[in-house]
């Protein structure tokens, strides 16, 4: 076997290049080798299992519309509430099963701190989906 290349000179290098047939070989055995285990390991045992019909149990939780305007006017579900009433149906509504979502809505002029509090009220009183409300089609539009 020689090492190097084909001139004639006695400055002969070694050979820098790989020899691929060797790798090439034990590619095609192991392809041959997959190709005929594939279709053994596809043997599957049948068995006879029972059929049942169901129907998925849907509870899809109720959702509060809560809103605020700018006043700090709190608006539960489109009626007027006081504090003390929010507070009160927070604490109810935190203990229900499954818990309902909180819509929150608030006009563009409302004060960040009504926001703030009415979230960390709800918080507070267990309702952890709440969600912010607004109006897509406002988003572009100059204000007036």
């Amino acid at each position: 076997m020689a090492f190097g290349g084909f001139n004639k000179g006695g400055d002969s290098a070694p050979m820098a290049e790989i020899n691929m047939v060797p790798l090439i070989d034990v590619m095609l055995v192991l392809l041959v080798i997959f190709i005929v285990t594939a279709p053994l390991l596809t043997h599957a045992v049948k068995v006879d299992l029972p059929k049942a019909s169901s129907q998925p149990n849907l509870t899809k939780p109720d959702n509060i519309q809560f809103a605020i305007d700018a006043k700090g006017t709190y608006y539960w579900n489109g009626e007027v509430v006081s504090r003390e009433v929010m507070l009160a149906r927070f604490a109810l509504e935190g203990k229900r099963t499954p818990q309902p979502e909180l819509h929150l809505r608030a006009d563009k002029t409302t004060q960040y701190q009504s926001v703030a509090d009415v979230m960390s009220e709800a918080s507070k009183a267990g309702l952890s989906r709440i969600g912010f409300v607004s109006d897509p089609s406002q988003a572009g539009a100059p204000a007036q």
